[in-house]
């Protein structure tokens, strides 16, 4: 690999590399040098920006929770508008078929980047926790408009929500769920709460 030419964006361009590898080859084929041979760079790059690979890693999780704020915001904007189910499906879907299982997958396998995140996320899976927390979020505003029963608990119609989409996509590298899989479960599980 040439060493001397300049990278632009050094830690996006590795970030989508790893993104990449990630999602064509899963958790066990990131390696520094996956990484730096999907990005066309030295594999000398990475460790120059970041101290070791799980500080990478770390970084690479964290930049994919910070690029769900736009979806969690949307998904906030959205209550009141269409209907529950459609945007709660919408959202599920949306996280769940992005890197997020992959990440869960790399976060469960890999110690050391257990730990680093633990610096920044004290408790939960990372991913998890925040896709979890956009859900409560959505679903306490369709509460406050009365979409949603009064006494119904967003958090824990939120747990369940997140947990069996996620058990539904993981291990499914090849073919996403069947049509209507997400409805069915936010239907199960939200459908009592429904006003």
């Amino acid at each position: 690999m040439p060493t001397g030419v300049a990278l632009r964006e050094v830690r996006r361009q590795l970030f989508d590399a790893a993104e990449r590898v990630l999602l064509r080859d899963g958790p066990s084929a990131l390696t520094s040098r996956a990484v730096t041979t999907e990005a066309g760079c030295a594999k000398g790059v990475l460790h120059r920006h970041f101290s070791d690979f799980d500080a990478f890693l770390a970084e690479l999780v964290l930049d994919r929770i910070d690029r769900m704020d736009p979806q969690a915001a949307a998904l906030r904007e959205a209550a009141g508008t269409g209907t529950v189910t459609v945007n709660l499906t919408t959202a599920l879907t949306a996280l769940f078929e992005s890197v997020a299982v992959r990440l869960v997958s790399l976060i469960t396998a890999r110690d050391g980047l257990r730990a680093r995140l633990r610096e920044t996320i004290p408790a939960g899976v990372p991913v998890l926790t925040e896709g979890s927390a956009m859900i409560t979020a959505y679903l306490a505003a369709e509460r406050d408009l009365g979409r949603i029963a009064a006494d119904a608990d967003p958090e824990m119609l939120a747990f369940p929500l997140i947990g069996t989409t996620h058990l539904l996509y993981a291990g499914r590298e090849d073919a996403p769920p069947d049509d209507g899989a997400v409805e069915r479960i936010v239907t199960t599980i939200v459908g009592g709460a429904l006003r």
